[in-house]
């Protein structure tokens, strides 16, 4: 009994993979046709990651396209000590313009020329704005302003004739040496109106913000060009690369003040028509507070104090829950009206500073005419009381 029980188990599991042939497992046919296909396309990609490697497609280059965050890297950190050539002057740059797509190499040179050239206008009191390398709208009005002046094509391009009359008399950059008095100086900012009512100053936050006004320059520049300094840990004695801004002193004081709404610029002419000045400049969000005529100069006062009005800053939620109550603000590069004020005959308006001069000719006032803080400075030299103001449309 037992041998047929075990036998019936023998032709049973035999049974279930019984053919007309054969009895044992089946095997899966084969698939030629897949595994050539698979074959075929290993053997392409293995070819084009060959030719990519060989032609440099996976290679991460820069390319020149618009910046609209004003960027701009720089692969050394050594101030130029002549003008012997221009990779001598401005430390190699790869940069983004606004000029469009090109290869690295004349990116890198024509990113050299920008920042040459705006260093070069702030010297001459025609301001590009924050110093930043890049050919914004801003530098281009400069150029345009320094071909008036020139006589030149008002281009807004550095073209040949432009870039030979605007040449660097001295060294691209200089070495801002940091004080024990810089780091004193620093104090943090307060976030409400009353919390700066009642600070004693309104000073620097940081390192870099002192650094960077100073020298007329946008924070990012200042960043690229010190790339190894860390920031949050500057120290007396430190040593920082800056561009070299030293301007002429006013060669005479300004017949008339002349401020284009529509170009968001303000300008200063002597007696004859000469250009002493041009700046860059915000004015009113509103139109009906952006006055059209001829104003004039009443009073000027460096490092001024501010008096916060709520009533002028209706959209302020503070300024509601302060309603009737003017606070105080003592001086300060972050003052709201900076550390220059020029008052005019109009009242509540004046031309002044700003505590955040990256923004001038970008953001809107309340009604005053904004400068940096450093144009506003050097305004002041160049105005009287009694200096009129045309502002056009």
């Amino acid at each position: 009994m037992a041998f047929r029980r075990a036998r019936r188990g023998i032709v049973s599991r035999q049974v279930q993979v019984y053919t007309k042939y054969r009895v044992g497992t089946p095997r899966p046919r084969r698939r030629r046709g897949k595994r050539v296909l698979v074959f075929v396309l290993a053997m392409l990609l293995a070819g084009v990651a060959w030719l990519g490697s060989t032609q440099g497609w996976w290679r991460r280059e820069p390319f020149a396209t618009s910046n609209p965050t004003n960027e701009l890297q720089f692969s050394v950190n050594a101030p130029s000590n002549g003008l012997a050539s221009a990779s001598e002057r401005v430390p190699a740059a790869v940069g983004r313009v606004e000029s469009g797509p090109t290869n690295s190499h004349s990116s890198a040179a024509q990113s050299e020329a920008i920042l040459e050239a705006q260093i070069a206008l702030d010297r001459l009191a025609i301001s590009p704005g924050s110093i930043d390398g890049v050919l914004g709208s801003q530098t281009r009005a400069a150029i345009r302003a320094f071909q008036s002046r020139e006589s030149l094509p008002r281009t807004g391009e550095l073209d040949g004739a432009t870039s030979a009359r605007l040449t660097l008399a001295a060294s691209t950059f200089a070495k801002y040496r940091v004080e024990a008095g810089d780091i004193a100086r620093l104090c943090p900012l307060a976030a409400t109106w009353l919390g700066k009512s009642q600070q004693e100053r309104l000073d620097y936050e940081t390192p870099l913000e002192l650094v960077a006004e100073r020298s007329h320059a946008h924070p990012n520049l200042i960043q690229r060009l010190n790339g190894a300094v860390e920031w949050a840990a500057v120290r007396s004695g430190a040593e920082i690369i800056v561009p070299a801004i030293e301007r002429e002193t006013p060669r005479a004081k300004a017949a008339f003040v002349r401020i284009r709404l529509g170009e968001r610029t303000l300008q200063a002419f002597d007696s004859t028509n000469g250009l002493l000045a041009h700046f860059p400049c915000s004015i009113a969000r509103r139109v009906e507070k952006r006055p059209v005529g001829e104003l004039r100069v009443t009073v000027l006062v460096p490092n001024p104090d501010y008096m916060f009005n709520p009533d002028i800053f209706p959209e302020s939620t503070e300024a509601q829950e302060l309603a009737g109550r003017k606070l105080h603000i003592k001086p300060g590069p972050n003052n709201p009206v900076g550390t220059a004020w020029i008052g005019l005959n109009l009242s509540g308006y004046g031309i002044h500073g700003t505590p955040k001069p990256e923004d001038v000719g970008r953001t809107e006032s309340h009604g005053c005419f904004r400068l940096a803080n450093w144009n506003a400075e050097y305004l002041l030299q160049l105005v009287a009381v009694g200096t009129p103001v045309r502002v056009e449309p």
